[in-house]
Parts: structure tokens; sequence; C-alpha cells
């Protein structure tokens, strides 16, 4: 995939191009973004890139200027201009350093994808034969393979770099496997490697790769469904008793067989099914179709995950209550229903509630559930089970509402309120935090509702506004002590948000 690096000073720009185009058919890959063009040239000694998209008119650094430095540093960078002016000065010194095409604001989508599509060609023409060493080929397997068992790769792009890194995938059917090593007394192995002694099966090929949380991912890649399971399973068992006789136990969940096209429903069936090890600890191996053959016995409707995913994304807690009483209120007076499909079938709730919030960052949401659900497994009584599900629904209403941020979230607050002043960006705070900035950035937007950028922007104009009510400082003092170096952006960035300039804002007082 190319790298683009997207710059604008308006962040809705750069986040709209990110969501509006197929940039993975185009064989882009949006590696990020900045507000001015000396963030861009900081970010483009970071990570260089093939293809930059600049506005001209930003503060601090122009879109030429930046153009100007970026070419003595990428020599082949291809470059298209944004711009919300049509001027000829602009256009002609665009085209002397070189550029893919000059787009005017409001951008035409398919003037983009046509102009992409050209510069894509002039890319390939211009790659040489590729040279990757073992360590590269390694990161972009794990890259490859993790974006085909998430279902997030065309299929265009999928043969080609399997075919590049010899991966096999030929066979009709798949069955993903994730599997977890934990040392158990006596271990005489600290990181033990179980891709690395993966048994041989007749008409089962074993892809192992590595996702995104560094979990080992096997894709049991066979020639028949039925067969093909029985092969893979004894497979699977060996490997588990081979580590067990040296202290490591493995705990491995394997998705059903599916078609190599539903690959990516196998693995989110694993992941599923490795969340069910905390409450079956004792076990090693866990198919999907065992853990979910008793809940899908229970009453259709009741416990049902897709109803309790609207109150508890809209924090609405009594709508979840009445829901919770209303379920266990038809499980009393079901006809013959055994108490044992209840408690698995609230264990199957539990577990895709922990899913959600865990894709929070949440540090303390395993525990937490780890009891609750340890609570359920205990239980004697339907009130014991109906109160463990009401503590695990109101967790994550809380969780979504932002009431218990991410600790790194909390922190990252509290850095912008007694650092707003400083020069700060989403990949100073990923470096602070030791969090990826691309991360960072969707978990601050999805428990603050603000991008990163605007968040920092609305509180250093709110400290502006307070040294404008409260001090004797000229304007573009103001604009320095709230951390504004260019003051053509401090006044944007007042008027954007207080929706007149800091001028006239004093004169009010």
């Amino acid at each position: 995939m190319y790298k683009v690096l997207l710059v604008d000073d308006e962040p809705f720009i750069t986040e709209g191009l990110s969501d509006a185009v197929d940039w993975s058919s185009f064989g882009f890959e949006i590696v990020g973004s900045a507000e001015d063009g000396e963030e861009a040239l900081e970010r483009l000694h970071e990570v260089p890139v093939d293809l930059l998209i600049t506005d001209i008119s930003m503060p601090i650094m122009t879109g030429l200027a930046l153009i100007r430095e970026a070419r003595l540093l990428l020599p082949q960078l291809k470059v298209i201009i944004l711009s919300g002016f049509n001027e000829f000065d602009y256009l002609k010194e665009g085209m002397r350093l070189g550029i893919e095409n000059y787009l005017l604001k409001p951008i035409r989508f398919e003037e983009l994808e046509a102009t992409l599509s050209d510069t894509v060609r002039k890319l390939n023409a211009d790659k040489p034969a590729p040279s990757f060493g073992q360590d590269e080929l390694g990161i972009l397997r794990d890259n490859i393979m993790t974006r085909w068992a998430n279902g997030r790769i065309m299929l265009s792009e999928l043969t080609e770099r399997t075919e590049l890194l010899g991966i096999d995938l030929s066979q009709p059917y798949v069955a993903l496997a994730i599997i977890r090593p934990h040392a158990t007394a006596g271990a005489g192995a600290a990181n033990p490697d179980p891709a690395a002694v993966l048994p041989e099966a007749d008409g089962v090929t074993f892809v192992p790769f590595y996702n995104e949380e560094g979990e080992l991912v096997v894709a049991c890649c066979i020639d028949g469904a039925d067969e093909g399971k029985a092969r893979v399973t004894q497979a699977l068992e060996s490997l588990a008793a081979h580590w067990e006789s040296r202290h490591i136990r493995l705990r491995i969940a394997i998705g059903e067989v599916q078609p190599m096209a539903l690959a990516a429903q196998s693995y989110e069936q694993a992941r599923k099914a490795q969340q069910f090890f905390l409450v079956l600890p004792d076990k090693l191996l866990l198919h999907y179709a065992e853990i979910s053959s008793s809940a899908s016995m229970f009453p259709a409707g009741l416990l049902d995950w897709e109803a309790y995913a609207k109150p508890i994304m809209a924090k609405d807690k009594e709508g979840l209550l009445s829901r919770i009483q209303a379920d266990f209120t038809a499980i009393r007076s079901a006809e013959g229903m055994n108490p044992g499909r209840a408690k698995a079938a609230a264990v199957e709730l539990m577990i895709r509630m922990k899913m959600e919030v865990d894709k929070l960052g949440r540090a303390d949401s395993p525990e937490i559930y780890k009891e609750l659900l340890a609570q359920v497994v205990a239980a004697n009584v339907l009130e014991d089970v109906e109160e463990a599900v009401k503590a695990a629904s109101f967790f994550a209403v809380d969780s979504f509402s932002g009431e218990d941020m991410s600790p790194v979230i909390k922190q990252a607050l509290r850095f912008i309120q007694e650092h707003y002043a400083e020069a700060m960006t989403l990949k100073s705070l990923g470096t602070q935090f030791h969090i990826h900035p691309n991360y960072l950035g969707q978990l601050f937007h999805k428990q603050t509702g603000d991008t990163f950028t605007d968040y920092l922007n609305k509180y250093r104009i709110d400290k502006a506004k307070e040294l404008l009510a409260g001090s004797s400082l000229k304007v573009n003092e103001i604009a320095r002590q709230v951390g504004y170096w260019e003051i053509g952006y401090f006044y944007k960035q007042f008027k954007k948000h207080v929706g007149i300039v800091p001028g006239e804002y004093k004169d009010l007082l």
C-alpha cells in the first residue's frame, strides 16, 4: 500500500477525506494528518510517504513552502494541492514544483478519484522490485493477515500480497484459532512461541500470524468442512499437550469452519469463544459451536444482545433496568425452563458486553467482568444471575457515557489542562502515554465527543477569553500565552468558537 499524508488546517477536511474515499481500493493507506506545514514536515521526517495532499493556505507554513521542503526530503513524492481559491499564481507555482493536480474546494470526489488512479499508475511505474528483510516480511505478513481476518482487505490486494509473501490460502475452507499461552508452576519458557511447533495434519495448512493485540492467530485451511474440523481439533489438541508437558498452558479458541470467503466470521467467533475462558479456566480448547449451543436453546428475544445494545449505547439506565426485569420475569414464568440455560444465556450476553467495552480501552474491564461472570457461574438462585446482569449492563453504560473514561484519556485531558500553552500533537501525546496516535485519536473522539484538535482549540480559546476578561495583555500576547504562535490562526479559531474576533469580544465585556 502506498502511504498518504493529509494536510489541512480544518480537521473536518482531513477527516472527511479519510472517510469519503475508499483509499485501499486505489492501493493507498492514510498514515496521518497535520494542520499546518511545519507539523506535516515533522511527520514526513518520521514516516516517509508516497503521496502528499495539502491545502495551500495554512498557518505557520503554507502548502507551497511545505512542498518545496518536502521535495528536498522525498524527491519522488507525489503531491495533490487543495485550495479554496482559483488563483493562477498558485497554480503556476504548483505546476513548477511538480504536482499531480490542483483541486478546488469543495472537492469533486470524481476528480479526486481520477487523480488518485493516475497517481498510483505513476507510482507503480516508478516502483523498484521489492526487497524485504525477514522482520519487514513478518510485519507485512501480520498486517495483511490481520486485515483479512477482520474482513478489511480487498480481494485483489489480498491475492497480490499473498502471492508476494508466499501465503497459501488456496484451500476452500478455513477455521480461525486464537492461541494464548499461560505459564504454570515450574514453567521453563518465559515467552513460548506455539507457532514454531505447529503440528502437521493431512489436508490442513496452518498459516500463523499475530494480530493487533500481539495474540497468535492460526488460520487452519482445510480441504473439507466436516473431516477437516476433526483434523484441526486433533492437531491443536496435540499442540496443547506439547506445551502442557513444558508447564505452558495454551488456551485455544476456535471459530466455526467457514468457506474461505467468510473467514472474518470464523475469526469473530474465535474472539468470542476466547472470552469464555473467563468462566471455563480449566479448559484447554474451546469450539465456538460448543459454547453457543446452550444459549441457542434459550427462548428467542430474552437476554439478547441486540435488545440490550440500544439502551446501553443510548446511556438509558431506566430503559435497561426495565428490559432486565422484563426478561427475568419471563424466564421465571417459562414452563420447563432449565436454570442452566438462563445462566448460559447471561454469560453469553455479558461476554458480548465485555467485548464492546474492551474497545474503549478500559484497563479495569477484564477484572470487573471476570468477577461478575464468576458470580453468574456460582449462582444458586436466579436473583444472583439477575443482579450480575444488572451490574454488567450498568458498567457498560457508564463506560460508553464517559462517566468512567479510560485511564489514558483521563491522563490526556489532565495533560492538556496543564500544558495547553505548549506545542502539542496527537503524536506527542501518543509518545507521552505509550499509545499509537491513531488509536489515541479514535479513543479520544469516542470518549469526549470531540476530536483532539477541536478539544485543544476549545480549551485554549476558553483560556484566551479568561485573559481577555481579566488582564490588560494585548491580543497577540494572549494568543502566545494560550499556545498560538501564528496570530492569524488564533483569530480564525477564536471566531470559529466564539463567533466574533477577540477585539469585539473584549468590547462586550
